[in-house]
């Protein structure tokens, strides 16, 4: 499948495991480089909707330079966002436990920009999976942040991890999204190039 990449060399620009198994999981051969220092900063006016897309446009936008004729590069980036806040990735423990409390019982949304890169054209575009949470005791939340590694995510979870199998009751649209790309939309992206 997706025969038509067979001229370039695939980069994914991302220090994320769950993104490199995903990306894998699509059969395609990939390099993984990961330049250090990136900015993710945004305008503070910056819609809500946009900023994972800007992100991935900006990290994309680091990786131009050193494109050489035939890398296509993916770059990603993954926020959540609950009424109108975005969860980054909690800072330590505590806030990890803060957020997990945020999300017991609500709705949230995990957008996903991706863009992907040649030297002669770029696509970028972002995906919104809604995830609905069951109420969490204080029980739970510990367990989680205890047994398993939310400092490392958005939103403090992994859908993937204990968490998401107990926890989330349903999501509408993409469960890969929420994993960190979403690859139905990328795949469809990679046919056209």
């Amino acid at each position: 499948m997706l025969q038509n990449l067979n001229k370039y060399k695939i980069i994914l620009a991302s220090n994320s495991p769950r993104r490199r198994e995903l990306l894998a999981d699509l059969d395609i051969e990939f390099d993984v480089r990961v330049l250090q220092g990136i900015d993710e900063s945004y305008p503070p006016d910056t819609p809500t909707a946009l900023i994972a897309e800007r992100i991935a446009h900006a990290k994309a936008e680091a990786y131009r330079s050193l494109i050489t004729g035939n890398e296509l590069i993916i770059t990603a980036d993954t926020i959540v966002v609950l009424g109108d806040k975005v969860l980054g990735k909690p800072r330590d423990k505590d806030e990890a436990r803060a957020m997990l409390r945020a999300l017991s019982g609500n709705t949230h949304q995990v957008i996903t920009g991706v863009s992907v890169t040649t030297a002669s054209r770029q696509e970028t575009f972002s995906a919104v999976t809604h995830v609905v949470f069951a109420e969490l005791d204080d029980d739970e939340i510990d367990h989680y942040v205890e047994h398993y590694l939310p400092l490392d995510k958005a939103g403090a979870y992994g859908i993937q991890e204990w968490i998401g199998c107990m926890g989330i009751s349903h999501i509408e649209g993409s469960f890969y999204n929420v994993m960190g790309l979403p690859l139905h939309r990328l795949y469809s992206v990679l046919k056209t190039f």
